[in-house]
């Protein structure tokens, strides 16, 4: 040490161990409560362990995904609302793996702060584990990073990664997609996770709301509106994979139908979406009108009321709309798929 000198810490430089280590603690037992039948150990280690359970497998496959949660977190942090946002990156890397036909084997999530908040750590924590119990998935491990100067002081990041498995005879690929398949739409629950920087604009800056304000167009606050959770498709849809009834799936993130049904396209062939053939949530119309936004715009941004397609074989159609009746799934004939050049066109 040098005389004279006040002694710097850690802490002093902005970084706050023991506040991340009782974060962290505080939410143990809800990490513990999604462990699963092949977690190995306990909450803590440097790497997390997993026995994957494979019987009755053919040919096992792994099928990873990594995603964060957008601008979304904005809303959050204004809002003052922490234990959803957790809830949507798990749903929504569930959907990511699923439209391959993987079910989620384990969830490790990364958390970047700009200063140390226990509660709000803890609540973005238990929501990361309510819905790994939701889907039936351990939250097998993760991280969290005080970074001062990277991040203001009530500022966050999120990131998650999953894996999963799927049996090689049930990986869906655009190989399985043919002429004439059908493509039905499932509910989203509001934005999901894509399109927060438009809406925020839209919300925030044009119609000059804030998070606690009740717009009477949609029913619901602001926040209300903009935090809906992220659906996970899982429990509807896992069993129609299983059965073998699907050509392809496609989960309606960033880039909208524009980018997404393309990704589960061969070659010669296009998707035909007809965008009226449901009715676009209210959320979805205020937006359009309140900011003046194209119908294109809004297809290529938002998931506009549909957070995923099923490509369905004529031959299963029936079956698949049986199946998603008798679970309470309401789903809409929303087109179909015609020659062309891997390519989404709207009617």
């Amino acid at each position: 040490m040098t005389p004279g000198q006040e002694p710097l810490s850690y802490a002093g430089a902005g970084v706050d161990i023991d506040a991340k280590m009782r974060a962290v603690a505080r939410a143990k037992e809800a990490i513990r409560s999604t462990f699963t039948a092949g977690v190995v150990g306990d909450v803590g280690g440097f790497g997390g362990l997993f026995r994957p359970d494979f019987s009755g497998l053919e040919d096992p496959l792994l099928v990873a995904s990594t995603d964060g949660v957008g601008t979304k977190l904005r809303v959050a942090v204004a809002a003052g609302i922490h234990d959803t946002v957790g809830q949507d990156l798990v749903n929504h890397c569930v959907n990511d793996i699923l439209v391959q036909g993987a079910r989620p084997l384990f969830f490790l999530d990364y958390i970047a702060v700009g200063k140390m908040d226990e509660a709000m750590v803890a609540k973005v924590l238990e929501g990361f584990a309510r819905a790994c119990r939701d889907n039936g998935c351990a939250l097998l491990g993760g991280e969290t990073a005080e970074m001062p100067g990277v991040y203001a002081p009530g500022d966050y990041d999120l990131a998650g990664t999953i894996v999963g498995v799927v049996d090689r005879p049930k990986l869906l690929d655009s190989s399985r997609v043919r002429e004439e398949d059908l493509l039905l739409g499932l509910p989203s629950s509001g934005l999901h996770t894509n399109g927060y920087s438009l809406a925020r604009k839209v919300f925030f800056e044009v119609a000059k709301l804030s998070p606690l304000d009740f717009v009477p167009e949609i029913g619901a606050t602001v926040s209300g509106a903009l935090l809906a959770v992220h659906r996970s498709y899982l429990r509807p849809v896992l069993p129609l994979v299983e059965e073998g009834l699907l050509s392809a799936m496609a989960h309606v993130t960033g880039g909208g139908f524009p980018d997404n049904l393309p990704r589960v396209l061969p070659d010669g062939l296009d998707a035909v979406v007809r965008p009226d053939a449901w009715a676009w949530p209210p959320l979805f119309r205020f937006l359009q009108g309140k900011g003046n936004v194209s119908r294109e715009e809004m297809l290529r941004v938002f998931n506009c009321g549909i957070g995923m397609v099923l490509v369905v074989p004529g031959s299963s159609a029936a079956a698949v709309k049986g199946r998603l009746d008798a679970a309470g799934e309401a789903w809409t004939d929303i087109g179909r798929i015609v020659p062309g050049g891997r390519r989404v066109r709207f009617e």
